[in-house]
């Protein structure tokens, strides 16, 4: 086996995967938290602190953060998403000291000064404006938003530019201090690397954690409902959804194959029916995204305003009579599809450190990829059309953005699916 786990005496988790077959190394620190944690009033707290923790500490500038890694050619990012925060970098793996002290001095030491501050403030205010002119991007907030109205799990993870634009430092300092502290850290590292090794470098470093405090996010409360935004455009993007299943209920693996044989790939009953067979889109695709204590299923279309009164009835007729359609055949292939997604991402030594670090904050134990193997294997077609039934039983969410004027009302496509 070559996942290892050490929790450290302050609680800190230290996971490697070591594979001495490559020359690099992928490394960082992922958080547990992200968007849902925040407080309202300070939508985009979570990813404004992504973005400071790189903006200088009391050793090294801003520039040096970066430079110091750059020149030794590694490859270094970070994200913010609504349940965990990452930053992480990949390099050769004679380099991963340099690394893993920049990593710590990073999480433990930014200062975030005031004029970082206002030049950051400047640049994810162009990013959300970025968002805001990518439809098929915003469309997604707008579903997120209805979907879970009045928490922060609805709102969007680059925050309210309102807010963005007055929050302040200690607001900033104050999140580090609440959540980064060592039972919500692990770091994890895949590649060349020796795990003795790297857990005690790890534990010189991180010695200037917070204490770690108990805090839960609000429970997910998913209502349903409508957001449509009219808007001159060349296509009207389209989504259409149901509340899903947390990812640690035993049913996520039918969860995830439904999402696969209804709208996962080419094959796929959607893509074949609307795109091949009707030409009414160009992109069209489901997904089923998992939370702590809730989740989603949504149906995704992007396609010209006149087809609109074609695609809807189409799309929800699929939605009704899959339950009772499903065969062996589409089973089968969904779940060569999802092994190999599960497989093929660990051939990426980012993926890989990802992956690990992931499955050890959701699920507080060390990622067993034949188990998941195994769980998949298991799935028969009961097990995915009663999913099916559940989830299409829920109340829809549906978001549109663009020229609208052809889309039936929420009413109409409710009673289509509950039908």
């Amino acid at each position: 086996m070559t996942i290892e786990m050490t929790t450290l005496p302050n609680g800190l988790r230290v996971i490697t995967d070591t594979v001495k077959e490559v020359d690099s190394v992928a490394l960082g620190v992922w958080v547990d938290v992200g968007t849902r944690h925040e407080d309202i009033k300070d939508n985009g707290v979570a990813h404004m602190v992504e973005h400071m923790m790189f903006k200088g500490t009391p050793s090294r500038t801003t520039t040096e953060i970066v430079e110091q890694l750059e020149e030794v050619g590694g490859n270094v990012n970070a994200y913010t998403g609504r349940e965990i925060t990452a930053y992480h970098v990949h390099l050769l793996k004679e380099d991963m000291p340099l690394a893993i002290d920049i990593m710590a001095d990073i999480i433990q030491h930014s200062h975030m000064p005031e004029d970082e501050i206002e030049r950051e403030r400047g640049v994810i205010l162009q990013e959300i404006g970025m968002n805001n002119d990518a439809p098929d991007e915003l469309v997604f907030d707008y579903y997120q938003e209805i979907a879970y109205p009045g928490q922060t799990l609805g709102a969007p993870i680059l925050g309210d530019p309102g807010i963005i634009a007055g929050m302040k430092r200690d607001v900033m300092m104050d999140y580090v201090h609440r959540f980064y502290s060592p039972r919500r850290l692990v770091v994890s590292a895949a590649g060349h690397v020796d795990h003795e090794d790297f857990v005690k470098r790890t534990a010189d470093l991180f010695t200037a954690l917070p204490e770690d405090i108990d805090f839960a996010p609000r429970a997910a409360d998913y209502q349903g409902g409508e957001r449509r935004e009219e808007k001159e455009l060349e296509q009207s993007h389209l989504l259409i959804g149901f509340q899903g299943i947390s990812r640690s209920d035993p049913d996520i693996f039918a969860a995830v194959a439904l999402a696969t044989i209804l709208g996962g790939g080419m094959s796929s009953r959607l893509f074949q029916e609307i795109r091949e067979k009707r030409g009414l889109v160009y992109s069209i695709f489901t997904f089923h995204t998992s939370y702590q204590d809730d989740g989603q299923f949504a149906l995704y279309a992007g396609t010209g305003p006149e087809h609109l009164p074609e695609l809807v009835p189409v799309a929800c007729a699929e939605i009704l009579k899959f339950a009772d359609t499903i065969t062996e055949k589409e089973l089968a292939r969904a779940k060569a599809q999802m092994k190999a997604n599960l497989l093929m991402g660990r051939e990426s030594m980012m993926g890989r450190a990802n992956q690990q670090a992931k499955h050890l904050i959701h699920f507080d134990e060390v990622l067993d990829i034949q188990e998941k193997i195994h769980k998949i294997d298991a799935l028969t077609t009961a097990d995915v059309a009663r999913m099916a039934r559940q989830i299409f039983a829920s109340t829809p969410t549906v978001a549109a953005l663009g020229p609208l004027a052809a889309l039936e009302s929420y009413d109409d496509i409710k009673r289509r699916l509950l039908s």
